[in-house]
């Protein structure tokens, strides 16, 4: 039987705690409802880390066993101490797949990997969104409808000061008439990283079927076949082309 990819889904889990709207929504929090999806979606194995535990839940061990982090952040990117952003770095260049998670785009760590700082355009007046399918074919789009529509979000806006992303898999529209790249795919060192812009804490977003189901294909594509190790040393002497 084939190993089942291990998944740590990730959480500031703050506004659960703090804002009585979002914990009506999410009582055990936005990460148990993401996990609960993978965990019975077949070869998938998910686990839970949250921003108060030791090291934020993040240990080298976790890490290691991990083959895909996702993400989700807003209201404390600040206290994400900088050697576990080192950490989470280290692991997804040597393989790991991350996927971040709506307001994780301003989280330490995404803009690590982008380097850029990753602003945007944004509104709250929970206006509908309608997301396209802008390439076909992608694993990460596989059995969704065209479009996906969201009735109440937060608008998100271009621009997107992210690098050119190697593949837009969705597009999103909204009532104002900004667009923006709402499923944008990289690749870092040996790992694949994702940015998915739905996800606002105030809405059930993550119920929504359509929604876990991008998670869920973006966890498949973004696990990687096997680790490695990248490091930057001397050379040394050359050697290979020397007459014998």
């Amino acid at each position: 039987m084939p190993r089942k990819i291990s998944v740590t889904v990730w959480n500031e889990f703050r506004h659960e705690k703090t804002h009585k709207q979002v914990k009506e929504i999410y009582p055990d929090g936005m990460h148990a409802v993401i996990a609960a999806h993978l965990n019975a979606a077949g070869g998938i194995s998910a686990r839970l880390a949250a921003l108060d535990e030791p090291e934020h839940g993040l240990t080298e061990k976790v890490l290691a066993d991990t083959d895909v982090l996702t993400w989700w952040g807003h209201m404390a990117h600040g206290e994400v101490a900088d050697e576990i952003v080192d950490r989470v770095q280290q692991h997804v260049i040597a393989g790991m797949g991350i996927i971040c998670l709506h307001s994780a785009h301003f989280s330490k760590i995404f803009r690590r990997l982008m380097g850029t700082t990753c602003s945007l355009k944004w509104r709250e007046v929970a206006e509908r969104e309608i997301i396209w399918c802008s390439k076909p074919g992608h694993p990460i789009a596989a059995g969704l409808p065209e479009p996906i529509i969201l009735e109440h979000t937060e608008m998100y806006g271009e621009f997107f000061d992210v690098p050119e992303p190697e593949a837009t898999v969705f597009i999103s529209n909204f009532a104002g008439g900004e667009v923006f790249r709402s499923g944008c795919a990289w690749t870092r060192g040996a790992g694949k990283v994702f940015y998915f812009r739905p996800g606002h804490e105030t809405y059930p977003i993550f119920k929504d079927p359509n929604v876990l189901k991008v998670i869920e294909n973006a966890v498949r594509w973004a696990a990687p076949a096997a680790r490695t190790t990248i490091t930057v040393s001397h050379r040394g002497e050359i050697g290979w082309f020397e007459k014998k």
